[in-house]
């Protein structure tokens, strides 16, 4: 089948550990269309399906800051402190994040099934 010039092809982000698969409209820390915004990372973010204003956008994601794996905001795949951390490097490296941090990440060991707020 032949692709006309056209057709561009749709960019996809997925979260190499929970498999969460989006189409993405730009990976930066400017997301076009929006007001003075800069994000603190390089984000693969997508406009906000649920809104009519064109300048709303969801961050989809991001790469580890340590292990270059594209990994989605959710709380169970990544933890962004200063930079987006996957899960397997925060566990890993638990010891070297502020005791705060791992205060909250033992709360949440204890109480998986809690409402993220």
């Amino acid at each position: 089948m032949e692709q006309t010039s056209s057709q561009t092809p749709q960019k996809t982000f997925t979260c190499q550990l929970c498999g969460l698969s989006c189409p993405y409209s730009y990976y930066g820390q400017k997301p076009p269309n929006t007001r003075a915004i800069v994000l603190l990372e390089e984000c693969f973010v997508t406009r906000d399906p649920f809104s009519p204003d064109k300048d709303r956008f969801l961050v989809l994601g991001s790469t580890c800051s340590l292990c270059r794996l594209c990994v989605c905001v959710g709380p169970d795949c990544s933890l962004f402190y200063t930079k987006r951390f996957c899960m397997q490097c925060v566990n890993k490296h638990l010891g070297q994040f502020p005791h705060q941090i791992q205060a909250e990440l033992a709360k949440k060991k204890q109480n998986p099934k809690a409402a993220v707020s």
